[in-house]
């Protein structure tokens, strides 16, 4: 029984990392089968499944001949489950080519991704840039792309990025037929990349509330975590959202890792790099693996998609617990690992937790203006939805009172986050400075033990206050440790080298949940 074979290479993400993903196709003409039977094999899933039925219109709709008999295809590796429609055109390019459509060198040169529409268009895929990264790791000459995600996968250097629109066009291109030139990705500083004016909403807007702007100002010095607790309607989720305009603009190295998550979960479009900092607000009915990924096939949560930005948790006492006890790691440790039986993936999680809470049940415990009816017993279960090792690893504790009516109605303007900012990036090139050398350290937020021992010492005035507010509060080591780090952020932002008391205090002020309200 004649047949034939060929091999076309293509890409799989698993995590946010691309693995190569070799497609053999074998054509079989056996007597007596009357009508084509189209097999895929490697462990695919629902989406690769259906591939057959979308390559097979494609290659007709096109104009081309979709051989009879057995098509068997295998991707390999096949102890890993292959997932989405990201390998439609490796396969059609496939099947032509074991049936004599496509010939020429340029297949064993060229990986291809894209999903299939039934008239031959290629679709945009999830995972652009992963993909690309990983073209370039194999050493491959080049990659097709579909043309909608070009400009993403362009980013990367080092690998040749073809964008088509159509599988002719795919076919003619490695056939040798027609060239289509490498796209060119806008340079990083001229496409406004890391520019915040008019993106994010104008912390000028905020009437009042001046310690809550300023305890927002130090957070975002020193990348640290913090929760806003006050009534309804003082303020806290109009100053969270203003919390991303304040921060420094990313980075070439940030808006990479933020667009390799945001591409994973199918959130780029025609954009490309991720240019500003992330801003995500999920609802407290959330899951925990919706909160920081996971599934069958693992995907990034919450946390990774607020990578490099800001993570705004409105209502903390109203998440699931254990979606609330799910955050410990990635704030300790800046990822989240999701283990599986086949594989284990890390997704980045390098976030600012910003947490909004009201003092009560009914929230008006603290505000002079309305009459509290909860009692202490509601109130001490309200707070005790939020556990002690969690709050130890928020920084700041802020507390937002309503504003009065003067404050709404003849108040000035505050200042605006473009001023704001400038002394947020004053404090950050100070912290760069000192943790020149040292990977994954950027902020004071990241500091160690041994780092926090170095660049935080206090003399022995300031730590005798120290040592009397742990005392009298009952502080754990882990909340010492904090207050350390947004001590030596408070100088930062006055532009000093030594911790003094009025740094600590300022500090200390910052433990309000630690001690009751």
């Amino acid at each position: 029984m004649p047949g034939s074979f060929a091999k076309v290479l293509s890409f799989g993400v698993y995590g946010i990392d691309a693995y190569l993903v070799t497609i053999e196709i074998d054509v079989s003409i056996s007597q007596g089968e009357d009508k084509p039977i189209f097999q895929i094999v490697g462990l695919p899933e629902g989406a690769v499944k259906e591939s057959r039925e979308r390559v097979r219109a494609a290659i007709g709709n096109a104009g081309y001949w979709f051989p009879g008999g057995r098509v068997t295809a295998n991707l390999a590796p096949a102890d890993i489950r292959k997932e989405g429609a990201a390998f439609d055109l490796a396969l059609a390019m496939g099947v032509l080519a074991a049936s004599g459509s496509v010939a020429g060198d340029r297949l064993a040169e060229y990986a291809m991704v894209g999903e299939m529409g039934l008239n031959g268009e290629i679709r945009p895929i999830r995972g652009a840039l992963p993909l690309a990264l990983g073209a370039r790791t194999a050493g491959l000459k080049g990659l097709l792309v579909p043309a909608d995600n070009a400009t993403e996968a362009a980013v990367v250097e080092g690998i040749a990025i073809h964008p088509v629109s159509t599988l002719p066009e795919a076919v003619q291109f490695l056939a040798g037929e027609i060239e289509i030139p490498p796209h060119v990705a806008p340079p990083f500083c001229e496409t406004g990349y890391g520019s915040h004016d008019g993106f994010y909403p104008d912390m000028a807007d905020v009437r009042g509330q001046g310690s809550a702007k300023r305890a927002m100002e130090v957070a975002a010095a020193g990348g640290h975590n913090l929760i806003m607790v006050g009534p309804p309607g003082s303020g806290k989720t109009m100053l969270a959202r203003r919390l991303p305009g304040i921060l420094p603009p990313m980075t070439f190295a940030e808006s990479l890792e933020a667009t390799k998550i945001y591409s994973i979960a199918g959130l780029t479009g025609r954009k490309g790099l991720v240019s500003a900092r992330p801003f995500r607000s999920p609802h407290h009915t959330i899951s925990h693996i919706a909160l920081v990924g996971g599934g069958a096939i693992p995907r990034p949560g919450e946390v990774s998609l607020a990578c490099h930005g800001v993570l705004f948790l409105d209502e903390m006492p109203e998440f699931p617990r254990m979606a609330l006890e799910t955050l410990r790691q990635p704030l300790e440790d800046g990822h989240v690992t999701v283990a599986r039986a086949a594989m284990t993936c890390a997704f980045p999680a390098h976030f600012m937790l910003c947490g909004s809470m009201n003092p009560c049940p009914c929230g008006y415990m603290t505000d002079p203006t309305r009459e509290c009816r909860c009692s202490p017993i509601d109130i001490q279960r309200y707070h005790a939805r939020l556990s002690g090792p969690l709050l130890d690893r928020i920084d700041i504790h802020i507390e937002v009172p309503a504003v009065k009516y003067q404050e709404l109605t003849r108040g000035q303007p505050g200042e605006s986050s473009a001023a704001v900012r400038e002394r947020v990036l004053a404090a950050r090139r100070r912290q760069l400075d000192r943790f020149a050398g040292r990977p994954g350290v950027y902020c004071n937020a990241h500091m160690s033990g041994k780092d926090i021992e170095r660049h935080c010492k206090l003399n022995d005035a300031t730590m005798d206050l120290l040592e009397r507010a742990m005392r009298q509060r009952g502080l754990s080591a882990r909340a010492f440790h904090r207050i350390l780090k947004v001590g030596r952020t408070i100088a930062d932002l006055a532009g000093c080298d030594a911790i003094g008391p009025t740094e600590i205090s300022e500090a200390i002020q910052y433990r309000s949940l630690d001690r009751g309200l």
